[in-house]
C-alpha cells in the first residue's frame, strides 16, 4: 500500500460515523468503530486483506487496546471487556443508564493504563449532563470531569502529565495538569480556541514531539498545534467532517484518519463521495504506541 504526503482514501469504506481508531504495533492492525451500527473494524493494511467487522449488540463509542489481549469497550450502556475473536462483551460498569439521551462517547487510555471515556447527550438542545469517567485496572469507574455535553479530543501528553479533551460544542480544546499516579485532574485551562472556524474539534491525537493533531469536524482539515497551544499547520480534506486519528504502520509514520457521512444532506454527500471512508498520510512526524488498558 502507497501512502503519499498528502491525505488519501486507503479504504473506501463509506460507513455513517467512523471514529476510535488506535493501532495495534502487535497485529499490525488498525481498528476503529462505526458508532451508529455498533461495528468495530479491524484491518491489516499491509497484508492485503479485507477488513474484518465485528457487531455488537448495541452503540458504541471508543475502544481501547488491553495489555492481556482483546479490547476494553466504552458502550452505550457503560464499559466492558471483549476478547479477541468474539462478539458478546464482558460488562464491567453501567454508566449514566439513569439519564435519557446519553452515552459514552470518545475516549482514550492514559499513559498508566486506565481507560478515560467521556459521554454525550444527543438531545436537542444538548445540555451538559454527561461527564467523563475514568475505568481503573481494578474495573471500578469514577468520575472525572462533570457537567459535559460531548466529550472528544481526549489524549495525554508524552510524558502522561497533560490531559486533553474538548466538550465538543464550547469550541475550545482544554487542558489539565494530570496526577500520574492518582489519575486525577486540576488546573483546567484553554489549550485551543476554535472561535472564527468553521468546524469544531473532534478526536485529537500527540506525537512523538508533544504536539496535538485535531481532527475538525465540519472543517474538513486537521490542525497541528504547539505544545502550547500555537497553530504549527493545518492540512485540508476533500470531506467536511474528519473524526479521529492514529498513528500506525511499522514505523508509527503514517497518520490515519476517520471520517464520517453523518449530518450530511444528500447535496452535501454527492459533493464528497469518500466521506466515511479510510484516509491516510504521512506527515513528517511519528507518532506514539497507543496505550493499553491495564485491566
Amino acid at each position: 500500500m502507497r501512502i503519499s504526503e498528502q491525505p488519501g482514501v486507503v479504504l473506501d469504506c463509506r460507513i455513517n460515523l467512523g471514529e476510535s481508531c488506535l493501532w495495534d504495533e502487535r497485529t499490525q492492525t488498525l481498528r476503529w468503530i462505526n458508532i451508529f451500527a455498533g461495528e468495530i473494524w479491524s484491518w491489516s493494511p499491509f497484508a492485503s486483506e479485507e477488513p474484518r467487522i465485528t457487531k455488537l449488540e448495541e452503540r458504541i463509542g471508543a475502544i481501547a487496546l488491553r495489555e492481556g489481549g482483546g479490547l476494553a469497550l466504552a458502550l452505550e450502556s457503560g464499559f466492558a471487556l471483549l476478547d479477541e475473536g468474539q462478539h458478546r462483551p464482558h460488562r464491567l460498569v453501567e454508566i449514566e443508564t439513569d439519564l435519557d439521551c446519553t452515552r459514552l462517547n470518545d475516549g482514550r487510555v492514559d499513559r498508566q493504563g486506565r481507560f478515560v471515556s467521556g459521554g454525550v447527550h444527543e438531545a436537542i438542545p444538548q445540555r451538559p449532563v454527561s461527564a467523563v469517567y475514568a475505568l481503573e485496572p481494578s474495573g471500578e469507574a469514577r468520575t472525572l470531569i462533570e457537567s459535559v455535553h460531548c466529550a472528544n479530543s481526549i489524549c495525554w501528553s508524552p510524558a502522561g502529565d497533560i490531559m486533553y479533551f474538548t466538550d465538543m460544542p464550547t469550541g475550545k480544546i482544554e487542558a489539565f495538569d494530570y496526577d500520574i499516579g492518582s489519575g486525577r485532574v486540576s488546573h483546567r485551562r484553554v489549550f485551543a480556541d476554535l472561535e472564527g472556524e468553521p468546524g469544531l474539534a473532534d478526536g485529537s491525537i500527540v506525537d512523538a514531539e508533544g504536539c496535538l493533531w485535531n481532527a475538525q469536524w465540519g472543517g474538513g482539515k486537521l490542525v497541528r498545534y504547539s505544545p502550547e497551544g500555537r497553530v504549527l499547520s493545518e492540512v485540508g480534506l476533500p470531506v467536511d467532517n474528519p473524526t479521529c486519528l492514529a498513528f500506525g504502520g511499522p514505523d508509527l509514520d503514517i497518520l490515519f484518519i476517520t471520517t464520517a457521512w453523518y449530518g450530511l444532506d444528500a447535496q452535501q454527500r454527492s459533493r464528497q463521495p469518500q466521506a466515511g471512508s479510510l484516509f491516510a498520510f504521512r506527515p513528517g512526524v511519528w507518532g506514539l504506541k497507543e496505550s493499553r488498558y491495564a485491566g
